[in-house]
């Protein structure tokens, strides 16, 4: 593969939090070109939830790819912040998921996990809603 490097933008949202979720998900190559996207519907659940599935979804598209480096762009502050270890997953459901994105990231050399806002997210935010759409 040639894109060892990917940029990967990932949003999760619920409808009435907890309900209707879906995760969505743009894989990029180091010059922005999108390589993958990721739009599903992933049953009831909370927009957290939502948000670590996504990253989970996008993890395992990159594994598939062949890539190598990871850096990922969130508009969940909550998330980056605890996928960085500057605040302790306390959620008990939140915490397998942590798990499942730590183990899965030791296959990679390397993943970063950055905050955006909202407003930079479009794509992936789309790409999530358009999930939580069909799955009405």
């Amino acid at each position: 593969m040639k894109n060892k490097k990917l940029i990967i933008y990932t949003d999760g949202g619920a409808r009435n939090n907890p309900g209707p979720a879906g995760i969505g998900a743009v894989l990029m190559s180091e010059d922005e070109k999108a390589i993958a996207r990721i739009s599903e519907y992933i049953g009831n659940t909370t927009n957290n939830q939502a948000e670590y599935r996504a990253v989970i979804a996008a993890i395992k598209k990159a594994k598939e790819l062949g890539a190598e480096e990871l850096n990922f762009y969130l508009d969940s502050e909550l998330v980056v912040k605890q996928l960085n270890r500057e605040y302790k997953v306390k959620d008990k459901d939140l915490a397998l998921l942590f798990v499942q994105i730590y183990n899965i990231s030791l296959s990679f050399k390397k993943i970063t996990f950055n905050y955006i806002p909202r407003e930079m997210n479009e794509e992936a935010d789309r790409l999530a809603n358009e999930a939580m759409d069909r799955g009405f």
